[in-house]
């Protein structure tokens, strides 16, 4: 890729990030943005509010970075820097990845419950289920390593006491997957007041995710 590339790609992060602020997914310095660019990532720096956030201030890292003391001879990067690199590193059709602390699905997060087949467009995250990962505390190595495992064959997950992590191919699919989870669990949480709802069937859900496989996909006709 070249620099304008490279500026552009800058540019759509910090723009992703006002986006999941408009979109109340995230607020204050919660929350995180990375995209694959070459050889490794750009990342969002720790602690930085999105509306201070600058293209410039967009942190680079190798996908070969292995532990905070390779980290730390770089501008500070997102804390959860590490999930950001596993993934990008564990799956190489997805090209950006969004972490939110956003506030349905956080609550659902706090009880570490997934979100079973309560509507079909939970097939949108790539399963029959949005799984939730075990706690672990943030920025650890431990919690990437969860995120990864409830990650697997699917693009998005809750992670316990925490948050939400989705993925995507590009800066769009990532934050519209965000919203749609966050969506979902709003969702689940007002079914959930009329006691346990119903869930679709693995049957039914798997002819969703065949559906999904075309969905939105213009055929060669067209």
């Amino acid at each position: 890729m070249n620099a304008t590339n490279e500026d552009a790609l800058r540019h759509g992060i910090v723009d992703t990030a006002l986006e999941m602020e408009r979109l109340g997914i995230n607020q204050g310095t919660s929350g995180n943005v990375s995209a694959r660019f070459g050889d490794g990532l750009l990342i969002t720096p720790s602690g930085v509010p999105a509306r201070e956030l600058s293209a410039e201030g967009i942190v680079y890292l190798p996908l070969g970075v292995c532990d905070g003391d390779d980290v730390l001879r770089v501008q500070r990067p997102s804390s959860e820097w590490r999930i950001h690199r596993d993934l990008l590193r564990a799956r190489p059709e997805m090209h950006a990845v969004v972490h939110t602390h956003s506030t349905a699905a956080t609550a659902l997060a706090i009880q570490g419950r997934d979100i079973p087949a309560v509507h079909y467009m939970v097939a949108a995250a790539g399963g029959a289920s949005i799984r939730c990962a075990p706690y672990a505390l943030f920025g650890t190595q431990a919690l990437s390593d969860h995120a990864l495992a409830a990650l697997e064959g699917r693009r998005a997950c809750l992670l316990a006491h925490h948050g939400v992590v989705a993925l995507g191919a590009d800066l769009s699919r990532a934050v519209w997957l965000a919203h749609e989870v966050e969506v979902l669990a709003r969702q689940y949480l007002l079914a959930l007041q009329l006691g346990a709802p119903p869930v679709l069937t693995g049957e039914q859900m798997h002819e969703v995710l065949d559906r999904f496989k075309t969905y939105g996909k213009r055929s060669k006709d067209d």
